[in-house]
């Protein structure tokens, strides 16, 4: 299997700010946590690993991939969850959005609706395939947006704070699913330790530099910690 990532004297400057600075990092995990405070680049560093955000110095490998020389490639690997599925769902209706996931690939019309149909069955959207997007809640929105991003059949899921604005049942299906062993990695954004805690690794960044990194219930029991300190 590649290696997940490696990231080398890594630092990203947006609008004057030094948001990441000196990162260095590697990985191989299946999957990853990401956590820290409000502002400490957290976000930053998956949009980095996603290939939505350049290094302003540095080098970014991503299963094996040059994130700036081959980010054309990368973007086909990659599939970014991000917390408001609003700003991912563009088609009218439900089959019509998980299909616009594929059309850089130019599949056959049967292929296609038949990949779609499977996609929309493991995320218990099936009925749901001729609903107008906008009619549904924001549980189902996020799954929705999860099968857009799974039926591509990524090798790396990027989820930035997935779960940040469900209730808790719909909070434990979006985990389940982002958790599940079908091939994939991830690496997920998260203030929920619990979900952090059941990823393979944790890496804990702190004010725009990597604190901590190890595995997840020691480096999330860590961070938790130190809020009584």
């Amino acid at each position: 299997m590649t290696t997940l990532l490696r990231l080398t004297g890594v630092s990203v400057r947006l609008a004057d700010v030094d948001v990441l600075r000196a990162v260095d990092l590697a990985l191989d995990a299946r999957t990853v946590a990401v956590i820290g405070d409000n502002g400490s680049g957290k976000s930053t560093l998956a949009r980095l690993i996603g290939g939505l955000v350049r290094p302003s110095t540095g080098r970014v490998e991503v299963l094996g991939l040059d994130a700036v020389t081959d980010a054309a490639a990368l973007r086909r690997r990659v599939a970014v969850v991000f917390s408001n599925p609003d700003a991912q769902i563009i088609m009218p209706t439900v089959a019509e959005d998980v299909a616009f996931s594929l059309r850089a690939d130019r599949l056959p019309r049967a292929e296609r609706d038949s990949r779609v149909a499977t996609a929309l069955d493991r995320f218990g959207l099936t009925a749901l395939a001729d609903r107008p997007a906008y009619e549904l809640s924001g549980g189902q929105k996020q799954l929705l947006a999860l099968c857009g991003a799974f039926v591509r059949a990524p090798d790396l899921v990027v989820a930035d704070e997935p779960t940040a604005f469900l209730d808790g049942r719909n909070a434990h299906a979006v985990a389940a699913h982002l958790l599940a062993d079908t091939g994939h990695r991830l690496l997920v954004v998260t203030h929920d330790l619990d979900l952090a805690a059941r990823c393979d690794v944790a890496v804990r960044v702190h004010d725009g530099r990597i604190a901590d990194v190890g595995e997840a219930e020691g480096v999330v029991a860590a961070h938790a910690a130190s809020w009584r300190c």
